[in-house]
């Protein structure tokens, strides 16, 4: 019996599952895709059900949601980019915060067990929209010459420094921060992803090897509870740091200098 059991370690290739329908076309749907549609419509009824009959003395439910908001607005929107400028970015970065949250947690969740962040289209059009919003929030506010100016010329800088500062700062500003805040989320959920799958797929073969390796088995399984919760918190802590590096850009757009 234990010739047959093989050990299947986790590999990339647990994030290209085979279509559940459309198989062979553009409008091919995977059970990654499955995930986040199941993502999307647990965040529709958790934001309805919360503030459908919102009353004076909150239940426990809408003072769940209520917290949450008022963590957005509080510790990202207003303490980063300010009160005033910030008031108008609190949806945009609710958005945020819960969609990739939301995406995230669903790698946890058991019959799904795969996080709807962990291929790269999802982390790219959040890194777009985080992009777009910095970006029109600076030309909003100082006009597109000035917000160029800003962004690429620090001021202080020497006149015959500014060539070489200017394509740095370009650079880091529209490039890198796309980027950076794509491979981020995405890197961190697919390891999270791989080492669960590990830690279970380990419980597994342990378990079912009927010799000394069965020993390790509750070992195994203790690591995997163990970081399905540190999961969680990755999942929250990835969310909140995407959406901070958003304000954190946008609070440097509408700023006069840098």
């Amino acid at each position: 019996m234990a010739d047959e059991v093989e050990f299947h370690p986790p590999s990339i290739g647990d994030f290209f599952p085979g279509a559940i329908l459309f198989e062979g076309t553009p409008f091919e749907f995977t059970r990654i895709n499955l995930v986040q549609v199941i993502a999307t419509v647990l965040l529709v009824l958790f934001m309805v059900l919360g503030t459908r009959r919102m009353t004076v003395v909150p239940g426990r439910f809408q003072q769940i949601v209520e917290f949450g908001f008022g963590f957005v607005r509080e510790q990202i929107a207003y303490q980063v980019i300010g009160k005033r400028e910030g008031k108008g970015f609190v949806p945009l970065l609710s958005v945020l915060f819960f969609g990739i949250f939301f995406f995230n947690i669903m790698g946890v969740i058991p019959g799904t067990n795969i996080q709807g962040t962990s291929v790269i289209g999802v982390p790219l059009l959040l890194a777009v929209v985080a992009y777009i919003a910095f970006i029109s929030a600076g030309i909003r506010k100082q006009g597109v010459g000035k917000f160029m100016k800003n962004s690429l010329v620090p001021s202080g800088v020497p006149v015959y420094l500014i060539p070489v500062i200017a394509v740095i700062e370009f650079i880091s500003t529209f490039i890198f921060r796309p980027v950076s805040l794509t491979l981020r989320l995405l890197l961190n959920m697919m390891v999270g992803h791989l080492m669960l799958v590990l830690f279970f797929a380990a419980t597994h073969f342990f378990l079912l090897s009927f010799n000394w390796l069965t020993f390790l088995a509750p070992g195994a399984l203790a690591f995997g509870f163990a970081f399905t919760l540190f999961e969680i918190f990755v999942a929250f802590l990835q969310a909140y740091v995407f959406t901070i590096l958003t304000a954190v850009y946008i609070q440097l757009a509408v700023a006069d200098e840098h």
